[in-house]
């Protein structure tokens, strides 16, 4: 049974999941790399993004590797493949992560504006969906033959699926930093009255991950 998921989402400690001021230049807003400090140096990251061998193991690392296991497509908000804003400008840009991405299914990208799916390296193929985050959600389930979907941010679109009670799991890694502004996780949201409980809480010295897990309901 496909489950909907968040794996491996950084927040800081006064809750913002991105930075002020994102752009081509700091992609994940002002001061916001320092939310991943727990991630970058694990050996699935450091395969995952870069193809290389080594990196860390241990608690970070095992979360990290979690986050991979049975997904068989994507969700991803526009921010978290472009730069950009409004109508694409061409059709040069491909995503932040080269001609390999490190996601290997099917990724579907929430925007307003249509554009052709792109197929790239590795057995991603990029989809943009302009009609919203169910629409998304159907297509990546249908895509994912039984797998898991991974929801992979940002904060906004977190938010959206988690106001509708479509993400079954989420993992969020609260990193020892204050960003002060930002975006983030939770406004808005009240997570006991989605169902949703803390089933699992792990300590490392660069992160404490926090799994929760909405709860089957009897009313539906």
């Amino acid at each position: 049974m496909t489950r909907v998921r968040v794996e491996g989402f950084s927040v800081s400690l006064d809750g913002y999941g991105a930075g002020p001021d994102q752009d081509i230049n700091n992609p994940l807003g002002v001061g916001a790399t320092e939310l991943h400090q727990w991630l970058i140096p694990t050996r699935t990251f450091q395969q995952a993004l870069f193809g290389k061998d080594g990196g860390t193991a241990g608690v970070d690392d095992d979360f990290a590797a979690r986050g991979f296991h049975n997904v068989g497509a994507w969700i991803l908000g526009r921010n978290m493949f472009s730069p950009n804003r409004g109508d694409w400008q061409g059709t040069n840009w491909k995503g932040w992560w080269g001609d390999n991405p490190p996601y290997h299914v099917p990724v579907f990208i929430l925007t307003h504006y249509a554009r052709p799916s792109i197929e790239m390296a590795g057995g991603t193929t990029f989809h943009f969906i302009t009609g919203g985050i169910r629409e998304a959600l159907d297509r990546a389930c249908a895509a994912a033959a039984g797998m898991d979907v991974r929801i992979g941010g940002g904060a906004h679109t977190i938010r959206q699926y988690l106001r509708e009670g479509l993400i079954d799991e989420l993992h969020i890694a609260i990193s020892p930093v204050l960003l002060g502004r930002g975006e983030p996780l939770f406004e808005g949201i009240d997570l006991p009255a989605l169902g949703y409980e803390c089933v699992e809480c792990v300590a490392s010295e660069k992160a404490t991950h926090v799994v929760l897990r909405r709860q089957a309901r009897g009313d539906g």
